[in-house]
């Protein structure tokens, strides 16, 4: 399978269902169950004893590459074979402390998409469902041709 030849939504779906290699950030941030739709992308994960700042809290770190991913990924869903992107600017809003060794889920969806931009949205929430961190990305979209 040549990656290089897949729409962003195809090579995401090829990761997820274990045909290409996952990003190497999925092990390092314990992320699993995802789940890939056009302009979506949602992934669980679980900060453990690597995702601690000083005070022993979860890094603010870990909900913003959780939403950076997400978000980033939302956007990756919508490309054409050959079309590349790389997140420009990423907003996080932190809601709730994260809590560490307890499931967390990450959703982010596509809000806004032009020939250069693609704009998302993404919610971090407890598996009880609280709204742990919000986040806004815009990506930079290169085109082919």
């Amino acid at each position: 399978m040549n990656l290089k030849d897949l729409s962003g939504l195809a090579m995401l779906e090829a990761s997820v269902g274990g045909l290409a290699p996952r990003a190497s950030i999925a092990d390092t941030m314990g992320m699993h169950q995802a789940i890939v739709s056009k302009g979506s992308f949602t992934v669980h994960a679980r900060a453990d004893h690597r995702h601690l700042n000083p005070l022993g809290g979860v890094h603010g770190g870990f909900a913003a590459t959780l939403l950076d991913s997400v978000t980033g990924s939302a956007v990756h869903s919508m490309l054409e074979p050959g079309e590349h992107y790389a997140t420009v600017d990423l907003a996080v809003k932190m809601l709730r402390p994260i809590p560490q060794g307890e499931e967390v889920i990450a959703e982010g969806k596509v809000v806004h998409m032009s020939r250069s931009l693609g704009v998302s949205e993404g919610r971090l929430v407890s598996a009880s469902g609280k709204l742990l961190a919000t986040g806004n990305a815009t990506c930079a979209i290169r085109r082919q041709g």
